[in-house]
């Protein structure tokens, strides 16, 4: 399997929460739970070792279904 660290520190964006099968609003709630900006991830993305690191289920999903789609 595939790791963070072997497809590099990748960005993470919110049409990557879309297509991982999340909504907006529930990412919104996420990013206020875990004290993280939203306006600046909707902006520009996050790191996903950022979301890994909240060790949050439906982050791990989004960040693997993300690499699974670029990285394969």
């Amino acid at each position: 399997m595939t790791t963070a660290q072997d497809t590099g520190d990748f960005i993470v964006t919110i049409a990557d929460v879309r297509k991982s099968g999340h909504c907006a609003s529930g990412a919104r709630e996420f990013f206020e739970s875990n004290d993280l900006d939203f306006r600046d991830f909707l902006k520009n993305g996050v790191k996903a070792s950022v979301l890994l690191a909240t060790g949050d289920a439906r982050a791990v999903q989004v960040v693997n279904r993300t690499r699974e789609r670029r990285y394969g």
